[in-house]
């Protein structure tokens, strides 16, 4: 039992920063999923029905952590039918087997779903969201297919995908729909500029800086490699931005434009977002600020231990406690978890298993007054970090260089003790 409840600890753990990477989940019972779908009578595939209407709509983000990157879905209108619903590729299920540990390693299983117009608005109206449609030029042929393909898709056999934040998100699954169903094909702008996945995951956590950090804590060098215009999409607005200038090439038939009208559903409403963020707890203090405040705080630890010719053996145990948990984190998600990003992290050169390791060996020999040889070791490990962090190709958390600077001043104290014992 007490086995099962470390285990759970853990996951939950590795679970919470990589909540980040979510984009506005809804909670639903899979066994709801079959009773969401609309009662409509599907059409023969040969009678075109030129009722459908297809728009794609763009959520702004919100402030929980898991809404910073806003939202996509797809409204399904049809006035003959009385339909007008909205397939949503953002639900998941907490019902499925093991799903802490699947969420984890980066194989967690989404669903799309159904619902009113009317209760999707209503969602993000609650947080002060802006909800933005933009009503897609199909062919009554093209809106009639894609709706019954997201009708199929809705069923129960049908409705599950494996989430990908980059690549297989509520997003891309819309635009992929879209594309899936066009007679031609959509053709996008092309910008110069080359974004990364990291500057546009910071641009939607910007005043969000412990989210940010969680993001640089866990995403490696992968990241930040140049990307292209349809990289860029698993953004919401910038898909928003993208369907507004894109033209469906239909070859010897013309090209016409993506979208045919846009319409804001939803205004944004500061009040209600200013109120939602209010209720959210708040660090008095930024990441940055917090990583060179604990490096001061060990300097001055330090003098004391070089001018009293002792060492601290407490804060050493801590310390590299911390550096060796946070190290296996890493080196669990780098080895087996299927989260894009996590697999390249440079961080891994400060934070690695190997002072749990040596631990119980330093420790006591600052009890007993000896030296150890991890010191020496740790001393060149660290500091060639220190020197060369601005050639890796990563941009690292902004507490990386103060904590390593932080441990580096650890072995460089133990070193200068134990010339002040040698020559006693």
């Amino acid at each position: 039992m007490k086995r099962k409840f470390i285990i759970s600890v853990f996951a939950w753990l590795l679970a919470m920063p990589l909540c980040l990477f979510a984009q506005v989940p809804s909670v639903v019972d899979k066994s709801d999923v079959a009773a969401s779908s609309p009662n409509l009578e599907r059409p023969e595939q040969a009678i075109v029905d030129s009722n459908f209407v297809v728009s794609l709509l763009t959520c702004s983000p919100g402030q929980e952590l898991y809404e910073l990157y806003g939202h996509t879905a797809l409204r399904v209108c049809n006035q003959a039918y009385g339909l007008d619903e909205v397939f949503n590729y953002g639900a998941f299920s907490f019902e499925q087997p093991h799903f802490v540990a699947r969420f984890v390693l980066g194989r967690c299983d989404y669903m799309v779903v159904s619902q009113s117009l009317q209760s999707f608005l209503y969602e993000y109206a609650r947080r002060g969201s802006s909800v933005t449609e933009q009503v897609l030029n199909l062919l009554p042929v093209e809106a009639q297919e894609l709706s019954l393909a997201l009708l199929e898709n809705i069923k129960p056999q049908n409705c599950v995908y494996r989430y990908n934040i980059f690549r297989n998100n509520c997003t891309i699954k819309a635009r992929d729909m879209i594309e899936a169903h066009v007679r031609g094909e959509v053709r996008y702008p092309a910008y110069a500029s080359r974004n990364t996945f990291r500057t546009i995951l910071h641009e939607y956590t910007r005043g969000h800086e412990w989210a940010r950090e969680g993001n640089d804590f866990l995403l490696g060098a992968s990241v930040d490699t140049a990307i292209y215009e349809r990289d860029e999409m698993f953004a919401p607005e910038y898909m928003m931005h993208y369907a507004d200038s894109a033209f469906i090439d239909a070859g010897p038939y013309g090209m016409r434009p993506l979208v045919s009208a846009t319409n804001i559903l939803l205004p944004t409403d500061p009040d209600r977002a200013a109120a939602e963020a209010d209720k959210l707890p708040s660090i008095p203090f930024s990441p940055r600020a917090m990583g060179w405040g604990l490096l001061l705080l060990g300097l001055l630890i330090a003098c004391y231990e070089v001018v009293r010719s002792r060492l601290m053996w407490p804060v050493d145990a801590v310390l590299m406690t911390l550096q060796g948990i946070v190290g296996v984190l890493l080196v669990f998600m780098a080895l087996l978890s299927e989260h894009p990003g996590v697999g390249s992290n440079w961080q891994v050169w400060v934070f690695n298993p190997l002072p749990l390791f040596f631990l119980p060996f330093v420790v006591k020999a600052d009890i007993k007054r000896e030296r150890s040889v991890y010191h020496a070791f740790a001393c060149v490990w660290l500091l060639s970090f220190v020197v060369l962090n601005g050639l890796f190709p990563q941009h690292f958390s902004s507490m990386m260089l103060p904590l390593a600077l932080l441990l580096l001043s650890r072995a460089v104290v133990h070193l200068l003790v134990y010339k002040r014992w040698s020559s006693v």
